[in-house]
């Protein structure tokens, strides 16, 4: 619960939308009076789930979808590169584009997947691992080569996924930087937390939500006060997994930015100053791919100062 002077209140806000991808989801209550619980939810800075606004409605609908986003607008206003990942539900997109015109709205690549299954039964062992590896592309190089696999194998997912919208759903084609977010599946988690808590009355619902909160607030806050490194733990194990395949990765320096990193055939362009690799991976992660690291590594400098600042301790201290 907010406290305090209202206006103040509603200022500070703003700030606890930490990473600026927020997974929006529905789910249905089974007490005697049903219902859906929506929600909105991000990560903090260590990866973990961190509810921005929940609410029950009487269903899924337009009414009620519109109605939420204009709360959470009023709630939280627009901000650099925010972004929403949600299922395909129609009523989400619907109110996404009323209510936030202008703003990114992609397709949680999981549930993507569900519906493929559903329209199309041939060959799903097979596309399966394509199309995965096809929305989490980084290069157009490796999309193209994958959607032509699923061409292959049945042609009409890729007029299927072509109607939809590539943007929507591959990392390749993508307008906004989502962070590694490519599924809605903290909203997923959400709703295991809340499966118990989803049988109860709508008052005990709201009342355990507030305790479940708290105690993700203060775990959060003690990992924090413990972790001694600048990155959160999980950052900083992706940057040492990374390290470990940069070492094996031969540099040529061009110049003191630029660097040439060559493994097994392949050629990748880095400039550390900018931040970016031609492998798309380090400035869409914001955080040093291996090629990246094997330059770093050879000029002696460290990956954390490298990378986003939405994966610093810091920041998980203030959310």
């Amino acid at each position: 619960m907010v406290r305090g002077d209202p206006t103040e209140s509603y200022a500070e806000i703003p700030r606890y939308l930490h990473r600026p991808v927020v997974i929006v989801d529905g789910s249905f209550l089974k007490a005697a009076y049903h219902g859906t619980f929506l929600t909105a939810s991000c990560q903090d800075a260590g990866g973990h789930i961190l509810s921005l606004a929940y609410t029950i409605v009487d269903s899924e609908n337009n009414a009620s979808w519109q109605w939420f986003y204009e709360k959470f607008k009023k709630a939280y206003g627009v901000r650099d590169k925010i972004c929403f990942v949600s299922d395909r539900h129609q009523s989400i997109i619907r109110a996404i584009l009323v209510i936030f015109p202008d703003l990114p709205h992609y397709a949680c690549m999981w549930h993507l997947w569900k519906n493929i299954k559903e329209n199309f039964r041939r060959n799903q062992l097979q596309l399966r691992e394509i199309y995965y590896a096809m929305a989490r592309a980084y290069i157009m190089q490796d999309f193209d080569y994958y959607m032509a696999e699923v061409n292959r194998i049945d042609h009409r997912v890729k007029t299927y996924l072509y109607e939809i919208g590539c943007s929507k759903w591959s990392r390749a084609h993508s307008t906004s930087n989502r962070t590694m977010t490519m599924t809605s599946n903290i909203a997923e988690s959400l709703n295991l937390a809340t499966k118990d808590a989803r049988d109860l009355p709508v008052t005990r619902l709201l009342e355990e939500m507030c305790k479940l909160i708290e105690k993700w607030n203060y775990d959060k806050s003690k990992e924090a006060l413990y972790t001694n490194t600048k990155l959160t733990a999980k950052y900083e194990s992706i940057l040492a997994d990374n390290l470990e395949i940069a070492l094996h990765k031969m540099v040529r320096p061009s110049s003191d930015y630029l660097h040439t990193v060559t493994h097994m055939g392949k050629t990748f362009i880095i400039c550390i100053k900018a931040k970016t690799c031609t492998c798309q991976q380090f400035q869409l992660d914001e955080l040093p791919c291996p090629h990246a690291l094997a330059v770093l590594h050879k000029k002696g400098l460290d990956g954390d100062d490298y990378s986003s600042l939405y994966y610093t301790k810091e920041n998980m201290i203030k959310t």
